[in-house]
């Protein structure tokens, strides 16, 4: 029994130090967030403020305002479309066989490493031809279109564990094939659909690379807005770490609301596969 608790001390021991560790860049940002321009410096890093200022969230949200609802526009319909599209596909690779399921599926799962900077230059030319180069509308486009390996995958992995003897019964009484996707996929992949909304949101929102080279100026989400808060001589790191954590705010919201949802839903989309 000893032996237990020591053994149980030191595993939360060092759960505790790694927490620490982790926490720590988080505790840098919002000190340094909180303190005027004039504190800010490597000797005070770890330093609390003398005084509160939130004069560094009223600037860095008046600059990102316009990229924050630019994100916006972004997620919430590439979001959607993902999911539904990567639904569709899952159901149909998983519940409608046929010849070649399994080459298209594997297919499909090819363009989860195909790296982003390999198509950039025929992906720009191509938005350019269709005239929506600089636009979220075209921003939305790619990011469905790489999504759908993924959630095409998570949705498949989902519809497995479903009997087959549903879909079966489902065809003998008359449903179509789209009415046994709407009746009876979705409402039973509801926590599904959580788990790849949240995935979904989280790369949207975050990602760069395509958001930089895509979208100019106005058009910018902003995560691309909170790299040009840098400025060109003088760096305000008060500025800086308000907008991150400003950033940061809609992804660390959908976690601590939704974040046990997308636990379940994982483990219900890991029996079969």
């Amino acid at each position: 029994m000893a032996a237990a608790n020591v053994w149980k001390f030191f595993k939360y021991a060092i759960l505790i130090l790694l927490a620490i560790l982790f926490l720590m860049p988080v505790y840098v940002i919002i000190v340094t967030s909180l303190k005027p321009l004039d504190e800010v410096s490597l000797e005070q890093m770890w330093a609390l403020p003398t005084s509160i200022d939130f004069s560094s969230y009223a600037a860095a949200f008046s600059n990102l305002a316009p990229n924050f609802m630019n994100s916006i526009y972004l997620v919430v319909p590439a979001t959607l479309l993902s999911a539904l599209l990567g639904a569709m596909n899952g159901y149909v690779l998983s519940k409608w066989r046929f010849k070649g399921a399994n080459t298209i599926f594997t297919i499909i799962l090819f363009g989860m490493f195909i790296p982003y900077q390999s198509i950039l230059i025929p992906l720009i030319q191509f938005l350019r031809t269709i005239d929506l180069y600089n636009t979220i509308t075209g921003l939305i486009l790619v990011h469905v279109v790489y999504g759908l390996p993924i959630t095409t995958l998570m949705f498949r992995n989902f519809y497995a564990s479903i009997p087959d003897t549903m879909i079966e019964a489902a065809k003998i009484d008359g449903a179509s094939f789209l009415g046994i996707f709407r009746h009876i996929m979705i409402p039973l992949s509801i926590t599904g659909f959580v788990v790849v909304a949240i995935w979904q949101f989280t790369n949207i929102w975050n990602e760069f690379l395509f958001a930089v080279t895509i979208t100019t100026s106005d058009k910018q989400p902003i995560m691309v807005a909170l790299q040009n808060l840098s400025g060109s001589q003088i760096v305000q790191w008060n500025v800086q770490m308000a907008g991150a954590l400003l950033a940061a705010l809609p992804t660390l919201l959908v976690y601590i609301f939704l974040g046990k949802y997308f636990v379940r839903g994982l483990l219900a989309g890991s029996v079969k596969g």
